[in-house]
């Protein structure tokens, strides 16, 4: 459905405040409906398949008592999980993926709102169609509607694929009830950024801000707190779903938080749009100077001044979340103990080196993985730029393509070894703080990040293909990037089959710091993310603009 042919049936909606808000709806489900059903049965099935996992591999009550035990006393496996309030299969579940899930709705819904209003008044199709009869608060509302309806789709789908498995029915509800929730608050937090920045990268990149602190709070209280009642974890929205326990006690007066909250967040949105005119916002970008500086001579320094915020946002991110992993690391050897399932995790994780080192090399293969997510944005930027046409005045010009699409790829692989270099060193610092060797443990923890990159850039190089062959699918690089997430998240604790496994890059590298490593990995990882970044761009060189 085109923004002309939606346009005619809004002329007949009044001028009501929410007019047109049905038929914007119905527009962006259209748009959304391949996006939206990928997510929700990726996550959903993702969530009721762990149990049955989880039943293999720990058969017996006291496996399943021993996993849990073992989990709460490591402060440093809370950081990253969350503590286990049942050791029943169900809670193990609601252990592995309340978090998690979480995480990933937020996500969802925050792509879909800012999707469907600030991205729409960017590319200038959201002012077309409120030539029409349109309410000032159709467009947000319709976009609320939508998350809502795939968050609401996500909790029915987790909760009847765990109670249809076997789980108990509250827990499973309760759990279902939780994931959605939580994204359907981001939802609101989301339509807040839409109306504060002025382009819908800014607006994803400062809501996934917020749920970034949201889960660094949750990983710091329930370091801090094997019962996750620290005022951190309840000072964010993650912990908010952990703390609803499925399973263990449901307490179902922890949901009142979430509609609570997103009421307020929805409100301040609505308040925000009716005080501010189309296409304009209360971040408003400063004015430049007047005459361009020499480095906007060229495509280099305009990719340069595009995507420079992103990636200081992301140093910065990496800085953070390396000195807190570097803080903990001490921890996983000095309170896993003698505990061998706990080991084996850690090991399968992270290597069969010494669990510290270990549990080094599980966070650098994160901070890696993470940064993935960095360089398919920084690609898919060109998509942006072609989509907005903001690609055609600069190629009119004596650009070539190549050229061009070469900037910006430039910022997506430099940018990935910098922030990964950032992480790394805030890691070893943090770590080598802690046992009082920063200079012994620099060299090792920085080469075991550097060595995520050729990785990283092997999904960089994935997501130049998607773009230059398939440029209308350009939206499932991210389904992509997502997979490899879950394969690298869950797939070592649930000992995904090896096929499985390799799919991943992160996969195929030795497991730094600690063994010896040897050049072939790297070396085919990196002849790799070549092979489909020259594919990508002679397929891009070949293909219309737009």
């Amino acid at each position: 459905m085109t923004a002309a042919a939606a346009a005619a049936p809004l002329r007949r909606g009044g001028s009501r405040p929410l007019a047109g808000t049905g038929t914007l709806l119905r527009l962006a489900l259209r748009r959304d409906r391949l996006l939206i059903p990928a997510w929700v049965l990726a996550l959903g099935l993702a969530v009721a398949s762990t149990g049955s996992a989880f039943e293999t591999l720990y058969a017996t009550a006291a496996e399943r008592a021993g996993l849990a035990a073992s989990m709460n006393a490591n402060s440093s496996l809370r950081a990253l999980y969350g503590p286990v309030f049942s050791d029943s299969v169900g809670g193990l579940v609601a252990w592995r993926m309340a978090g998690l899930g979480a995480v990933l709705a937020a996500v969802m819904s925050l792509l879909i709102v800012v999707r469907h209003t600030r991205e729409e008044e960017e590319t200038g199709r959201q002012e077309l169609l409120s030539a029409a009869v349109v309410g000032r608060r159709a467009p947000l509302t319709a976009a609320l509607l939508a998350a809502l309806i795939a968050d609401a789709g996500l909790a029915v789908l987790i909760a009847a694929g765990l109670a249809g498995s076997g789980r108990p029915a509250a827990g499973s509800l309760a759990l279902g009830l939780a994931v959605g929730a939580t994204g359907l608050l981001f939802a609101g937090l989301a339509a807040i950024a839409a109306q504060l920045t002025e382009s819908a990268r800014m607006a994803k990149g400062l809501t996934g801000a917020v749920l970034g602190l949201a889960f660094a709070l949750r990983a710091a209280g329930d370091a801090a707190d094997a019962t996750a009642t620290s005022l951190p974890t309840w000072l964010s929205p993650v912990g908010w779903a952990q703390n609803l326990r499925p399973y263990a006690g449901e307490r179902w007066w922890v949901l009142l938080l979430f509609p609570a909250a997103t009421a307020l967040a929805v409100s301040a949105a609505y308040a925000l749009t009716a005080r501010r005119d189309l296409g304009m916002s209360f971040l408003p970008a400063r004015p430049g100077p007047a005459r361009a500086p020499a480095s906007l001579s060229g495509p280099f320094g305009l990719a340069w001044r595009l995507q420079r915020a992103t990636l200081f946002g992301w140093t910065a991110g990496f800085v953070f979340a390396g000195g807190i992993f570097g803080g903990i690391a001490k921890g996983a050897a000095d309170m896993v103990g003698g505990n061998e399932r706990t080991r084996a995790i850690f090991e399968r994780m992270g290597g069969q080196q010494g669990l510290t080192d270990a549990f080094l090399a599980t966070m650098t293969g994160l901070l890696g993985m993470v940064a993935a997510i960095y360089a398919a944005g920084s690609v898919l930027r060109l998509r942006g730029e072609e989509t907005g046409n903001r690609a055609e005045p600069v190629l009119a010009g004596a650009v070539g393509r190549l050229r061009w699409a070469g900037s910006h790829l430039a910022i997506a692989y430099l940018g990935t070894a910098v922030i990964m270099t950032a992480g790394g060193l805030a890691l070893a610092v943090g770590y080598g703080s802690t046992v009082h060797d920063v200079t012994g443990q620099l060299g090792p923890v920085l080469g075991a990040a550097l060595a995520q990159v050729p990785a990283v850039w092997t999904l960089t190089g994935l997501a130049v293909l998607v773009f230059g062959l398939l440029p209308r699918a350009a939206g499932a690089v991210w389904a992509l990037i997502g997979g490899v997430l879950a394969i690298g998240w869950i797939g070592p604790a649930l000992k995904f089959p090896q096929w499985a496994m390799d799919l991943s890059p992160f996969s195929h590298l030795p497991k730094l710091p600690g063994p010896t490593a040897t050049a072939a990995p790297f070396g085919w990882l990196l002849a790799l993310s070549a092979l489909l970044a020259a594919a990508g761009l002679t397929a891009f060189r070949r293909r219309d603009i737009g």
